[in-house]
């Protein structure tokens, strides 16, 4: 069965967040009270409502207390966001993410319970800052103070040989938690095509290919140190 996710806000974030969430076959409810919004969406999702999200009887009526999972993307609106988020929580919603605008907005969050606080914009500038700081990571994901997932590709001199030639660990404590890898195929049309493969925990002794990229994991300041040249 499919995973019912409820969206409520369809700003920029919350519009892609639906999009994706559908794309992945999920269930998705989308909820805002701007009509173009809803129309905005409403081809893309399976449920789009137009309706005031801090009224429990509407929220009621279409089920919300049902979904796996509820996204609150009104950042915006701190007194919306936050009383949207205790009316999902008397309703008994397994799990909710915020989304949170300013620091104070975001502890009064984790003060009401919610799974998770999420600072898109702040979280996308420091994803470019620390790419623009090391180019040769593709992805950087904080995980904890302390600790980060990276996303780095193989280099040249790395191809062929086993995956302990990449010395991750001994160097900086890091984990190859996956290899992401570009698997050739022929379409029906005969045609050379490529899809990609996420190799989970992956045996030391795993050759390297070219155009793989290593997921590692570990201390944030030693990645920061990372180096692939």
């Amino acid at each position: 069965m499919a995973r019912q996710f409820a969206v409520i806000g369809l700003g920029r974030f919350g519009y892609h967040v639906a999009q994706t969430l559908t794309q992945h076959r999920c269930e998705v409810m989308a909820i805002d009270n701007d009509e173009e919004k809803i129309q905005s969406v409403a081809d893309l999702v399976t449920h789009a409502v137009q309706l005031d999200a801090t009224d429990e009887k509407a929220l009621r009526a279409i089920g919300v207390q049902d979904v796996d999972a509820a996204i609150v993307s009104i950042g915006e609106n701190i007194e919306a966001s936050i009383l949207i988020v205790m009316t999902l929580k008397e309703m008994g919603v397994r799990e909710i993410i915020a989304k949170a605008v300013t620091p104070i907005h975001g502890k009064i969050l984790r003060n009401l319970g919610v799974s998770r606080v999420v600072f898109p914009e702040r979280e996308v500038a420091i994803r470019l800052a620390n790419g623009l700081v090391a180019p040769s990571i593709l992805e950087y994901l904080d995980i904890s103070p302390d600790y980060s997932i990276v996303e780095i590709p193989a280099t040249e001199r790395l191809v062929g040989k086993p995956l302990t030639e990449g010395r991750f660990q001994s160097q900086y404590g890091a984990t190859v938690i996956a290899i992401r890898r570009k698997v050739p195929y022929i379409t029906e049309a005969g045609e050379s095509e490529f899809s990609e493969e996420m190799r989970i925990s992956p045996s030391p002794d795993e050759a390297i290919e070219e155009g793989d990229i290593f997921v590692l994991l570990g201390p944030k300041k030693r990645l920061e140190q990372l180096q692939t040249s």
